[in-house]
């Protein structure tokens, strides 16, 4: 091998660990590090708040939308237990005092009308009584319209009025309840809670069932398990209500320096950051920088501003959280931040992971860089 020779493969070895150094930023790793998430601070022109936790941060970032029925919902009252809706059937007994009476024929004392249907607009027709509004009323109610309509054709008719049937005071229930289908409201099923029973109950852990309750345009949306802990909850139904049943939607990414990387659901009504770390395995204890867990979260502009001091701000802020689980009080702040619905929790990895990388990198490029020259000699 000549000199120059020699000397133009060690300076192209040379050449190659320089490189490596300078580029030393672009080693693999699992995401960004603390140096570069403060870089991204507006403080630094960046357009993230990165704001450290602490309890003023945890008592208003640690809202939560809360789920319930508006007033119109709690404020209905139970239907009657037979009031008449349309589409309800009737059956009637009418009682005439003559032999020749209207109704009853020659030679009784009775006559049955059976399965009198209530029609859409809530009326049904008896021969010489007309056309009678049975919808919103009671049997007894109707029964004495009845009766008095009679009464100007027949001497002290006695009337009977059952209900017997019909699709008229019915709700839908659908989702992840024990049987799906349309059922009536009946005096044991008045409440959501009962008919929910009804149709089998939920079907999914009760902790995450979520019930939403359509009426006519109005929506409302409760936790089953709400049902039984607020009375209030338990509303009273209406024809038509659609009720759907279904598991919590919400869930959370975790990335970074954990035990694993994942899209993680919901579990429970709440979640704390520590409980969320925990699912995912907790810090990695080879890789994990446990001063650099980050929340990234988009916040309505009334939370940001209560956080940042700054009162002007318009739209929703992008808002990074900074927990040092290595303070004395670190971990019980990370106990009390609430996980919300799309939040990223990211764990940075430590300095020396990163250290050891590039170290290692370079070691490998010069040793391979040494080879290579051996190679050429």
């Amino acid at each position: 091998m000549t000199p120059l020779t020699h000397r133009l493969a060690r300076g192209a070895a040379l050449a190659a660990a320089l490189a490596l150094v300078a580029g030393c930023g672009l080693t693999p790793r699992s995401g960004p590090n603390k140096r570069e998430i403060f870089a991204g601070s507006v403080l630094r022109e960046g357009d993230a708040f990165v704001v450290a936790v602490d309890d003023r941060v945890n008592r208003i970032a640690g809202v939560t939308p809360a789920l319930g029925f508006a007033a119109a919902f709690e404020s209905a009252g139970l239907l009657g237990s037979d009031t008449i809706q349309p589409g309800d059937v009737l059956g009637l007994t009418i009682w005439e005092n003559v032999d020749d009476g209207l109704l009853v024929p020659t030679g009784q004392n009775a006559t049955v009308l059976e399965e009198v249907q209530v029609d859409g607009s809530g009326f049904i027709f008896v021969p010489y009584a007309g056309r009678i509004r049975a919808a919103g009323n009671t049997p007894e109610a109707i029964r004495r319209i009845i009766s008095e309509k009679l009464e100007a054709q027949t001497p002290d008719p006695q009337v009977q009025v059952r209900r017997l049937a019909g699709d008229g005071s019915t709700v839908s229930v659908v989702g992840d309840v024990g049987a799906q289908g349309v059922y009536p409201i009946e005096r044991p099923t008045r409440t959501l809670s009962a008919m929910l029973a009804s149709a089998g109950g939920v079907t999914v852990r009760p902790e995450v069932a979520q019930v939403t309750v359509t009426r006519g345009s109005t929506t409302g949306e409760v936790w089953f398990q709400d049902l039984y802990e607020h009375p209030r909850a338990d509303i009273a139904l209406r024809a038509g209500d659609r009720i759907l049943v279904e598991a919590d939607t919400r869930d959370f990414t975790a990335l970074g320096a954990t035990g694993t990387q994942d899209l993680v659901p919901f579990e429970s009504r709440n979640i704390s950051a520590i409980e969320a770390i925990a699912r995912v395995g907790g810090l990695n204890p080879t890789l994990a920088d446990p001063t650099g867990v980050f929340v990234f979260r988009n916040e309505p502009a009334v939370i940001a501003s209560q956080i940042t001091g700054i009162p002007d701000l318009v739209g929703t802020q992008r808002v990074v959280y900074v927990l040092d689980l290595t303070k004395p009080n670190g971990m019980f702040m990370a106990r009390d931040f609430a996980i919300r619905d799309d939040d990223t929790v990211y764990v940075t990895e430590a300095p020396i992971v990163e250290f050891g990388r590039v170290i290692g990198g370079l070691t490998g490029t010069l040793t391979s860089s040494r080879e290579a020259v051996s190679a050429v000699n």
